[in-house]
């Protein structure tokens, strides 16, 4: 929009205001809808929400601290989420800039929003642009967003005090926009891609003959549930086996494949060490070149192989046999936790992260009477405060239009009879707070859209990393709440507290990791080993597995992982270098001498990449000497 069509655009929009007889001394939106209808707007709009959180997320980071706000409305202006720096979202939220309240031009005038919505284009409006007096004080950016028919579905809002704004922040929301209608795109393809491919799976599971397809060379790629009955393999491991293990004399068959196009005859199935007869129809599968690259196998059972119980799918997985540790302290605390798995009381598992919280909720789950019942995990920290009633409660049929028919079934109703698990509970806001310790109480919950009250009978675990009771101290958490979820606590120690049990997990993850991922095993040298068991690993378990899997991908020790400050490219050690300056100090150095490399001796870039100040890589070069 260039700066003639800007002049008459806001020139349109004060006349319109002027017409719709709006006071230029307003203060307050004079449309905001009640609690009800909002929460009818959240769910129509939760999946943009969503969608929107992460990119807002975002540029408010960006511009941390220079007093800016971030709005996210629907088509129409009304408000769906708002963030940003406190001081002037206080402000905003004074002047009713809050969920629920409408930004349009017949609501509140001329503004960046109101102005997206007429238009359809992005548009920056500073101070007297604005057409109230109360908006004076800033400038806001605002950018469409559009769906994949380049209908108006939302507005992203960026705004900040006048002097502090600059013309590229509309550059930031429009790129934000953008990023924003993508993902929609791609969430929309995805959507239709998960629909076809469920169609495709459930026709495929449904045949009532087993079906299994192989590369050339008899490696196992798909199979349906007939073939998983019939082959009897309860493990869910035959995808990791060959042909030759399942089907007789399989290298005669194979020369017949590759000589005939296909063969329908008899053989002998030895799946499991259990041989029966089999009848089998095999074809080719040719590429575009007429190469024959896979073969699909269709087998006609002729012993009926009874079907074994159908997984549910809310199911915990981890048991306390899968979780590996010899500490004493950390024995100890499995040991707890086994005691209070079938207490009908609340538990709050307390942990930094990646100590494996929800390992230990699943193992109390499977370790208690409700273990035949649902598990289900919520992390109350990734959804937006506006969504977490109706993800955890859900909501009536007919509470808004077009809503799900049937509602929504929230997450309380779904682990009825099992356990739900409320993760970084810390994060949930404070009116929520009073809802879940209503639930926690009496036990019942009620829908959006609905008054009548529904019993559940759930079991809740939650989970933080953040210390609670320095958080009720702040405000930040109720009292009251505190105290009903810690009747019986559960603290797990970090890796540092327990590192004798660091080689013990190193092995764990490498066979399994390995396994997994259809790779060879690597074997770690004594001198790295031993600064692994050394290092404080602040990502704590989860931190350790992403490291075995680094060596297992690269084939390669990752020695610069373990500098003091090690926020770079790491330098990657080949396994086979049987060199023998191994230590930390050897390593260290290695690295600040291949990073000084690759930015040609400057200091900043060099320091930026390491993630350290200037003047520690100046104190690092001159205790090893390096020559720049």
């Amino acid at each position: 929009m260039n700066n003639t069509d800007y002049k008459h655009v806001i020139e349109l929009s004060h006349e319109r205001c002027r017409k719709l007889d709006i006071n230029k001394d307003q203060v307050l939106s004079s449309r905001i809808i009640n609690e009800t209808e909002l929460q009818k707007r959240l769910a129509e709009k939760r999946s943009m929400i969503l969608t929107a959180a992460p990119y807002m997320e975002q540029l408010i980071n960006f511009v941390k601290g220079h007093n800016f706000f971030a709005l996210l409305t629907d088509e129409e202006g009304c408000i769906l989420n708002a963030i940003g720096d406190e001081k002037i979202l206080s402000e905003a939220f004074d002047l009713k800039m809050v969920p629920g309240a409408f930004m349009n031009e017949e609501s509140i005038g001329t503004n960046a929003m109101a102005i997206v919505i007429k238009t359809g284009e992005p548009v920056q409006l500073s101070g007297k642009d604005h057409y109230i007096k109360a908006y004076h004080r800033w400038t806001c950016s605002g950018a469409p967003i559009k769906d994949s028919h380049g209908n108006l579905i939302g507005v992203l809002d960026l705004t900040g005090y006048t002097e502090c704004v600059h013309p590229h922040t509309l550059g930031m929301v429009i790129a934000a926009s953008n990023a924003i209608e993508e993902m929609i795109k791609v969430k929309e393809f995805n959507n239709m891609q998960d629909i076809n491919n469920r169609h495709i799976k459930t026709v495929f599971d449904n045949i009532p003959v087993a079906v299994v397809t192989s590369d050339i060379n008899g490696r196992i790629k798909i199979y349906n549930n007939k073939a998983m009955e019939l082959l009897g393999n309860k493990y869910n491991q035959l995808k990791t086996r060959e042909m030759s293990e399942i089907i007789e004399e399989w290298d005669g068959i194979k020369k017949e494949i590759c000589q005939d196009g296909n063969i329908s005859q008899q053989i002998n199935i030895i799946a499991l060490r259990n041989r029966f007869p089999c009848r089998l129809i095999a074809n080719p599968i040719y590429n575009s070149i007429d190469d024959c690259v896979e073969i699909a196998y269709v087998f006609e059972e002729v012993k009926k192989v009874g079907k074994g119980k159908k997984r549910s799918e809310y199911q915990a997985y981890y048991t306390f046999d899968k979780i590996i540790g010899k500490d004493e302290n950390f024995i100890k605390t499995v040991e707890y936790a086994k005691k209070i798995s079938d207490s009908k009381s609340t538990i709050l598992i307390m942990g930094e992260s990646g100590t494996g919280k929800e390992v230990f909720a699943q193992a109390i789950h499977n370790f208690s009477k409700r273990m035949d019942g649902p598990f289900l995990a919520l992390n109350c920290g990734a959804i937006p405060n506006q969504l977490i009633e109706s993800e955890l409660f859900g909501y009536e049929d007919g509470a808004y239009t077009g809503a799900k028919k049937g509602g929504n079934v929230g997450k309380f109703e779904l682990a009825a009879g099992g356990t739900i698990m409320l993760d970084e509970i810390g994060e949930m806001p404070l009116d929520m707070q009073i809802k879940l310790l209503r639930v926690l109480q009496e036990g019942i919950i009620t829908k959006i859209g609905s008054s009548k009250p529904i019993p559940v009978d759930v079991r809740v675990i939650a989970s933080t990393n953040k210390d609670l009771k320095k958080e009720v101290k702040l405000g930040r958490f109720r009292k009251d709440l505190f105290y009903r979820l810690n009747v019986l606590p559960l603290f797990l120690p970090p890796l540092s507290q327990r590192k004798g049990d660091v080689l013990l997990l190193t092995d764990y993850f490498m066979k399994n990791i390995a396994k997994n991922l259809g790779k060879k095993e690597i074997e770690i040298p004594e001198e790295c080993l031993k600064i692994m068991t050394g290092y404080n690993w602040p990502g704590n378990i989860r931190e350790l597995e992403n490291f075995v899997e680094l060596i297992i991908y690269t084939e390669s020790i990752p020695y610069g992982y373990f500098a003091p400050e090690r926020y770079a490219d790491e330098a990657l050690h080949d396994i086979n270098d049987q060199s023998p300056n191994m230590n930390l100090s050897s390593m260290e150095k290695a690295h600040l001498k291949k990073v000084l490399k690759k930015h040609n001796g400057n200091i900043t870039h060099s320091a930026e990449a390491l993630g350290i100040r200037r003047n520690t890589l100046y104190s690092k070069i001159k205790k090893y000497k390096i020559k720049i």
